[in-house]
């Protein structure tokens, strides 16, 4: 299913109108054994926000964007409702380390995730992950490629949903990068999600600001995306446009229709 939202009075109205439930925080928490480095120590954690006297709650693990070479773990006020507890990784960063290490962390978070979260009053069988940017690059490379999360003992088709908000499915630019090759010169390989397509994915909600506001025709990769998703058979595959909303605002209106995606996805 396509869908275009337009930017409106009615749309800013529900999303400026949402107010966070009472969280409370755990903060700092090590998803990585302790003996990496001084670097990796420094940067493999993740908050948790919970709503206080959380039971059996759904999960949403967030990546943050910034292309894989900056950027800060957060736990966005928007997500924090209605139950939802909200997991924010930190993840090393390029060029530090490749693109293949930070997929790793992603995927080690998860699985931590998946183990650990029953201990905060989440359901470890209701995880939903997503992320913006290299974030939703992230979390699209977790739920396609299975071998990530599979090295972890955690099988990706467990995952309750997946939302990539304006992820990239090529190869990344920043792999790209260190390979000496062009931004614009768009490349797949078996880092790319799009190489790693399947119809057998958990439910996926695919993001996208404007098509004439995106970074680098990212609405157009992600409409390919979909279509591909759609063409091998997967049953629930959405990709919503947001109108008048560019590559890092986007995530304004994503935050109310994730929130909407989860409800309607709650293993009962």
């Amino acid at each position: 299913m396509y869908k275009s939202f337009f930017l409106s009075f009615f749309l800013l109205l529900a999303v400026f109108a949402t107010r966070a439930e009472d969280y409370v925080f755990e903060r700092g928490i090590y998803y990585r054994p302790q003996h990496l480095g001084a670097y990796a120590d420094s940067m493999c954690v993740l908050d948790i926000a919970r709503p206080e006297g959380a039971t059996s709650a759904p999960v949403l693990v967030w990546f943050h964007g910034g292309g894989l070479t900056g950027g800060r773990r957060e736990v966005p006020r928007d997500l924090m409702h209605d139950g939802l507890i909200v997991v924010g990784v930190e993840y090393r960063l390029s060029p530090q380390v490749a693109t293949t290490e930070i997929i790793d962390d992603a995927a080690a978070a998860v699985a931590w995730t998946v183990r650990h979260i029953a201990q905060f009053g989440g359901d470890p069988t209701q995880v939903f992950i997503a992320g913006h940017s290299a974030g939703g690059y992230l979390v699209n490379m977790l739920a396609l490629d299975k071998s990530w999360l599979g090295g972890y003992g955690v099988d990706a088709d467990s995952l309750a949903g997946v939302i990539p908000f304006s992820g990239q499915v090529i190869t990344h630019f920043e792999t790209r990068r260190a390979q000496s090759i062009q931004p614009l010169q768009p490349t797949i390989d078996r880092t790319a999600p799009l190489f790693h397509v399947r119809r057998d994915c958990p439910p996926m909600l695919i993001l996208s600001g404007d098509r004439e506001k995106e970074l680098y025709g990212r609405y157009e990769e992600t409409a390919y995306f979909w279509r591909m998703m759609k063409l091998v058979g997967h049953p629930d595959v959405t990709l919503y446009e947001f109108d008048g909303f560019d590559h890092g605002s986007m995530a304004l209106p994503g935050f109310a229709v994730t929130r909407e995606f989860i409800k309607a996805h709650l293993r009962r």
